[in-house]
């Protein structure tokens, strides 16, 4: 029955935003497609296999986190992630496979702020993105990624 349970979601979700980091600290590159390969997003920095290929957060995380560094309000591109998903929940999909329009990630896990976040939200930021930063992924079939795109478990 919890087996049931964990994998009953009520909708899909959708992608929100896509960004690319073309290198350290520099700033994201927003595109409408990404493509994945075996190594990640193609035109990103972690563009290397492994289980940080490629980063999620929860568009519904974003006020979290911005009344938690007591801003008004905080952009996708500030937190340095790559996809941006909503309607579905993150979380429950972690150590999952699933399906981001032509592609399938596997998350591998959470994905933790850095000291970066201390100078792009202020002091407190870091604390302020602790257990909403998302997760880490790493590539199982490489495709295409477009703002629209489904994201629901690949099991489906």
């Amino acid at each position: 029955m919890l087996k049931d349970l964990l994998e009953s979601f009520a909708a899909s979700g959708r992608v929100e935003w896509i960004g690319l980091r073309p290198a350290r600290k520099e700033p994201m590159q927003v595109v409408e497609t990404a493509v994945v390969a075996d190594a990640g997003l193609i035109g990103d920095r972690r563009e290397n296999p492994g289980k940080r290929a490629v980063t999620l957060i929860q568009m519904e995380h974003l006020p979290v986190i911005a009344a938690l560094a007591g801003l008004d309000c905080i952009t996708p591109d500030m937190l340095r992630r790559n996809i941006v998903v909503s309607g579905i929940n993150l979380l429950a999909l972690r150590h999952h496979e699933i399906r981001v329009g032509g592609a399938v990630l596997r998350t591998t896990g959470l994905c933790a702020p850095c000291s970066f976040m201390e100078k792009t939200l202020g002091k407190g930021g870091y604390n302020a993105v602790r257990g909403h930063g998302g997760l880490t992924a790493e590539v199982v079939e490489g495709g295409e990624i477009n703002l629209g795109s489904v994201v629901e478990p690949a099991s489906r």
